[in-house]
Formats: C-alpha cells, structure tokens, sequence
C-alpha cells in the first residue's frame, strides 16, 4: 500500500557542523513542504559510551531554533560505532522512532526542495537513494571482481544475490549490483530495520571473510550493508513513486560548497531563503561556511562562477578539488 511521507523523519545532529545543517534542514522543511504535518525527529547521540570524551551536545541557541522549527531532538548512547565511525549514528539511532510506523531517514547535509506529502510510497518495499558513485568495491587486480566480492556477502547472511542484479548492466559494471548512497532510505518498521543493519555491520566490521580482506570498510561500511538490509525486507531501487527524493523535493548537497556547485538556482534560492529569518541568521553566521558562502555571498560570487555554464566533471572529487585549489572548500 502507497502511503504519504507523513510519517517520522530521522536525521542525526550534534554540536558543530550537523547542529548547523540540521537547522538548514528544518527550516528548509518548514518552508518548503508547510502541509507536512509528520514528524521530524533528530536524534543526538549523548557524550557517553561509543562517543565518551566528545563534545556531542547541542547549544542552548541550537537546540532552541531547532525546537522552534518543530524538531523533537531525542538523545541516544551508540555503544557500537560513536566517533570512530561517525557514519554509525544512522544505524544506531533507528530504534528512536515507533516500531511498525513508516519513516524517511535523511542524512542533515539535505535541503527540502517541494512537498513532502507529495511523496506517495510503499513503505513496506524499502529502497534508497540511488545518487551515488562506483565508491566500493575496489576489486584488486587478480580478483576476487564485484561478482564475487558482492555474492560473498549475500551468501554470508544467507540472502539470493541473483534477484538483486540489474540484469540491464554487464557483468563485473559497479552499476549491476545493488548500491545505494546512505544519504535518504525508506523502510515500514524502523526498530527492525535497525536491529538488522547494526548486527549486520557489526559483523562485517568485527569479522570481515576472505572477499573482503583487501577492501576498505572506512567510510564506506554503512553503504555496503544498506543494499543487503533492504533486499532482505523485499525491498530494491526505488521506483518512479520516490523520484522526489534527489530530485525536485530533496536535494542531498553533503557540503555547503557543493550546494552553490551543483545546485540550481532554484535550489540555492530556496537555501537562501530559508536560512533568511533574523534568529537562524544570527546563529548560522557563527558557522565559518554560512556566513561566508550564503550571508557574505561567496558561495554565488566564488564558488558558483567555477562551474556555471560548463560541464561538470564527472567525478564529484573533481569538483571538490576544484573548490578546494580555490580556497572555497568551506566545510
């Protein structure tokens, strides 16, 4: 059954940059989505157990905008992955939200572009964001290739690796098999959703098998684990039902500068726009990458002229470079 995205938002946040993008987040959903009447939880993981000896709380300042924006900030101790895999809290804060209720989990580096409760969905098929690159695997020279690194996995937690293949790709193409960017998924019951990608990651993480031995986990852990968790729901790519998500309703910038390179003007408008109330204003600019890339305009005057009526590079590193040997890689 399709059902609107009225249900429980889950995105991370805590003291530093994620208290700032979560205020751009909430804001942007404020203002660009007003019937959305769902809730918006952000989970904020407390400075004990996998995250001791960090400061993760958010400020009076933060939490009170966030709060005014019709945030429920909820806290939560990782005890599995905390600051040594950052990456971790998505997995980790899931079973914050209601059990057997559908939920959107948004990466805060987001911005809500159009109506949420535009979004139609079964819930009960979980799928995510397919704008992603060929990160992992790396297949070394002599083997084992994607085919084989990818089967391993299934095989491991016992899940058919044939039904996931995009028979449209050729064999050994990163595209043919299922990947996702972690940056937005879907699924019906958060708690058992979670329950699955922490053991599952955990023991990738604890006791990686023979296929794995030359590949790297670090960043890309919660990546690779996303897809089988979601085949194992009966889930896959999204389909036409979700095309809002990276497209005209959310866009997943993941860096500030990144936003005024690849955004359209629409999109940098709403940003702006969104982040021009007096309170959030006030705040933001204590953050080094919106004071000077929206409120001292540097994002439309230094960053945007680098791209702008050019072909991108195909590589999101490139862009990055590109801004970086500029002096604009604010983040």
């Amino acid at each position: 059954m399709k059902q609107s995205v009225h249900a429980n938002i889950l995105a991370i946040t805590q003291s530093g940059r994620l208290e700032f993008e979560a205020i751009i987040l909430m804001a942007s959903l404020r203002r660009a989505s007003p019937d959305w009447c769902g809730r918006a939880i952000l989970a904020e993981p407390r400075p004990e157990g996998a995250w001791a000896g960090h400061q993760t709380t958010l400020s009076d300042a933060g939490r009170a905008i966030l709060t005014d924006l019709g945030a429920e900030i909820l806290p939560f101790t990782a005890t599995t992955f905390g600051a040594a895999y950052p990456q971790g809290n998505k997995i980790e804060a899931l079973p914050l939200l209601p059990p057997h209720e559908p939920f959107l989990f948004l990466d805060t580096d987001t911005l809500i572009t159009g109506p949420l409760d535009a979004i139609k969905a079964d819930f009960s098929r979980p799928a995510a964001s397919m704008r992603r690159e060929g990160t992992w695997p790396q297949p070394p020279l002599y083997g084992p290739g994607y085919g084989a690194i990818w089967k391993s996995i299934y095989d491991r937690f016992g899940l058919d690796f044939d039904s996931s293949l995009d028979l449209t790709q050729p064999d050994e193409h990163w595209e043919r098999y299922l990947y996702f960017n972690a940056g937005w998924f879907v699924g019906n019951d958060p708690v058992e959703f979670g329950r699955r990608y922490l053991e599952w990651a955990r023991a990738l993480r604890d006791d990686p098998h023979d296929e794995l031995a030359c590949q790297v986990m670090d960043p890309w852990l919660d990546q690779v684990v996303l897809p089988l968790v979601i085949h194992s729901f009966g889930g896959g790519r999204p389909g036409a039902d979700l095309a809002g998500l990276d497209g005209e309703i959310t866009f997943h910038y993941r860096k500030l500068p990144l936003l005024y390179a690849l955004g359209t003007e629409t999109q940098i408008a709403q940003l702006e726009e969104a982040v021009a109330d007096k309170a959030i204003r006030r705040h933001l600019r204590e953050w080094e990458p919106a004071r000077k890339l929206i409120y001292q305009r540097k994002g439309r005057e230094k960053v945007r002229p680098l791209f702008e009526g050019r072909p991108l590079p195909r590589q999101e590193r490139a862009i990055r470079n590109q801004i970086r040997a500029k002096g604009w890689w604010l983040v």
